[in-house]
């Protein structure tokens, strides 16, 4: 779970103008803080993650980075940062949720930290964002197709949807998951949709442009 596909997507495609301050909620090894750290030079970047294995490795990439002195880490709940910060405000927010939520857990802890929620977790996430973003700030996050429609219903009179990208793997399959992003402003959505692999084995153009600075494969 060092680098996956939804986390690497995520942070190509999260966007806001000229964001300074920047949270990603569930950070897993850091990897997404990472991108958008290389993607916005000027941002600070506050990188939240609850399980203590991931969170060490994350503080050990970001030491490594480039971006060291722009990334801070906090080992603890967003429930528990929410209280921590709570005159802090974003322009842009992440996240690549827990986001299982009616599948049995996995047998080891980290990985059911890392994709299981218990439902009223999304409700309490999406409840608390409009505080923390600022009045132009955006709300990104990437989900399974059922979950992206629960996570937009419980944003309905709190948040307004910009933009959404449907992912699939191939061309003409269903989607898989949803990029979403929403603000405090109501707007007409901008909808598009991206396909990983253009045949067997065979990475899209679209998706290979996208991941081409962060990936060296490409």
């Amino acid at each position: 779970m060092k680098v996956n596909t939804d986390g690497v997507l995520l942070g190509a495609t999260a966007s806001a103008e000229n964001p300074k301050t920047i949270l990603d909620i569930g950070a897993g090894t850091g990897v997404i803080a990472l991108m958008l750290a290389q993607r916005f030079k000027e941002a600070k970047i506050d990188a939240v993650e609850i399980d203590q294995t991931s969170a060490r490795t994350a503080g050990q990439n970001f030491k490594n980075s480039p971006f060291a002195n722009r990334i801070t880490l906090h080992v603890t709940s967003i429930e528990n940062f929410w209280l921590q910060k709570q005159h802090q405000q974003y322009d842009l927010i992440v996240s690549n949720p827990p986001f299982y939520l009616d599948t049995l857990t996995s047998p080891k802890e980290n990985k059911t930290l890392a994709k299981h929620a218990v439902p009223d977790f999304f409700e309490n996430l999406v409840k608390n964002i409009p505080g923390f973003l600022t009045a132009s700030g955006f709300f990104w996050l990437i989900l399974p197709v059922k979950t992206a429609s629960l996570v937009k219903d419980l944003a309905t009179g709190l948040l307004f949807l910009q933009e959404e990208i449907a992912i699939s793997s191939f061309p003409n399959q269903p989607q898989h998951r949803y990029v979403l992003s929403f603000g405090s402003k109501k707007t007409n959505p901008i909808y598009s949709a991206l396909s990983i692999y253009e045949s067997e084995k065979v990475y899209s153009q679209s998706y290979q442009t996208l991941l081409k600075d962060f990936l060296t494969i490409f």
